[in-house]
């Protein structure tokens, strides 16, 4: 049974390593339900972020969670369906 999860830090540290941090963004704060853009990452960034978390965590997410999945939130939950877990917030 894989016991991988994938948290929002997970997220955080991955979207700062792939496509760097927009000053701007408090990411400390409560960022779970805030659009991608609005926290200054676009398609391309995000395309980048999946990619990287196919790798690391050796999942395939589907093309549409790049044009669907809009905050981090949806994003941690897509990522743990794939691993087979509960998305925790």
């Amino acid at each position: 049974m894989d016991t991988q999860t994938f948290t929002l830090e997970n997220l955080k540290r991955i979207l700062r390593e792939g496509a760097g941090a927009d000053e701007s963004v408090d990411f400390d704060g409560d960022i779970l339900d805030a659009d991608f853009e609005a926290l200054g990452y676009e398609s391309l960034a995000i395309l980048e972020t999946c990619g990287r978390i196919e790798r690391e965590y050796g999942i395939t997410l589907d093309d549409s969670v790049v044009s669907n999945v809009r905050t981090p939130r949806r994003m941690v939950e897509v990522v743990n369906g794939h691993l087979g877990q509960t998305a925790p917030a």
